[in-house]
């Protein structure tokens, strides 16, 4: 008897422990998560108006300004194929602590750095950071939302983006504005927290999914497009590129071409700007879905070369009215383009073959983003600021309408 009350108690032992182990619900998990995925994509967006102090205070070449934009794009892309699919061996929790801890010794870089060099290593571990979160907090958000909020945790996953940067961009240019000797500071020392808070919430998550083996080999990077699509994948990269080439002209050239051409050193107008541009483009994915894929691109595409032709136009004149709107028409524009071209191909393959498509989507995109960054910190220290910003905009409105033009042959052709 005694000895069947021993065996059952010690059989119990572990279930207990179970049990006793500290975890917040699912609700919790998904709240945070959701919020700590928004934060990571606010943190990228906050240098757009600090980087400017920085060069002010630092006296270094716009090329070095640019390079720290670009650099965060290419670690980007090298952390999300070489770490993307590794949560589906290990874990979510696992991947999502690392990268969140990751992403708290970059905030603590840049909240300690004494150089533009220690600014830029700051940008390489974020971007690292970003690249091995971005894939597993979309899976871990939709798996820990609610059985009937699942719609819900899809949306998240793909507005924190957009949202994130235009959030970003508006609150580091304010807190600039207001503080502007200890403006870096301040964001970084409360970005820092944020991000230690949710790295503490993911060791206290739940875990959604099983561990597999293969971890190893998931770590080989793995970048193509299926057969079926490779000809849509050719006639729709103008439509990425084209929103990528957008996306860099605000985040990492805006600022520099506000106060060479524009004489506009105030932070807060480079960080407004972005704020409106990201916006309109979240505000337009998410309200048109119900226009088919095809042609949201045309619209997307003929947004983008219609809000830069804007933009050319401020160039040409010295109107800085001109640069908002050519930051909303543009950010509608880019909204359109980049959801229209998901949504025409992802539908088009088979599920086991979206990982690899979306890894060939976002390498063409960050390449462009962080490409065309840095090349054009190199032309501006050869040809000037205004000649650079001219140049840069007249291949976004080329590439744009070559677009359209590829949209418009496809229906005749259908």
């Amino acid at each position: 008897m005694a000895e069947a009350h021993t065996a059952s108690l010690a059989a119990s032992i572990p279930e207990i422990a179970r049990r006793r182990t500290l975890r917040v619900s699912r609700a919790v998990g998904f709240v945070g998560m959701s919020a700590a995925l928004l934060a990571f994509f606010v943190a990228a967006g906050a240098p757009t108006p600090l980087l400017p102090l920085y060069e002010r205070e630092w006296g270094f070449a716009p090329t070095l300004l640019t390079v720290a934009f670009g650099v965060y794009a290419f670690a980007l892309i090298g952390a999300l194929l070489v770490f993307g699919s590794l949560s589906d061996y290990v874990g979510r929790r696992p991947v999502l602590i690392g990268a969140l801890a990751l992403e708290l010794v970059s905030m603590i870089v840049f909240l300690l750095s004494p150089s533009i060099s220690w600014l830029i290593v700051g940008r390489v571990l974020q971007g690292l950071a970003t690249g091995v979160a971005s894939s597993t907090f979309g899976a871990a958000i939709v798996e820990l939302a609610p059985e009937s909020r699942k719609r819900l945790g899809a949306v998240m996953s793909s507005l924190a983006t957009t949202a994130g940067l235009a959030i970003g961009a508006l609150l580091a240019g304010l807190i600039a504005l207001a503080i502007p000797t200890a403006a870096a500071t301040a964001v970084w020392l409360a970005l820092a927290v944020v991000m230690a808070a949710g790295t503490l919430l993911a060791v206290l998550i739940p875990e959604t999914s099983t561990t597999r083996p293969g971890a190893l080999g998931s770590l080989i990077p793995r970048v193509g497009v299926p057969p079926r699509v490779r000809r849509l994948f050719r006639m729709t990269a103008p439509t990425i590129v084209a929103a990528f080439l957008e996306t860099a002209l605000f985040l990492g050239l805006l600022p520099i071409i506000l106060v060479s051409v524009f004489h506009v050193t105030t932070p807060i107008v480079g960080g407004a700007a972005n704020f409106v541009m990201f916006t309109a483009g979240t505000l337009s994915a998410g309200v048109t879905g119900g226009i088919p894929a095809r042609r949201l691109r045309l619209f997307g595409n003929l947004g983008i070369a219609l809000g830069i032709a804007l933009f050319l136009g401020a160039l040409a004149v010295g109107a800085l009215a001109l640069v908002w709107i050519c930051a909303a028409v543009a950010g509608l524009g880019m909204g359109m383009a980049f959801t229209g071209s998901i949504r025409g191909l992802v539908p088009e393959v088979e599920p086991h073959q979206r990982a690899e498509l979306f890894s060939a989507i976002f390498v063409v995109a960050y390449l462009t983003f962080g490409g065309s960054a840095i090349v054009a910190g190199f032309v501006a220290t050869a040809i000037g600021v205004g000649a650079m910003a001219v140049g840069f905009s007249v291949v976004i409105v080329v590439v744009a309408l070559l677009g359209v033009g590829l949209g418009v042959g496809a229906r005749g052709r259908g």
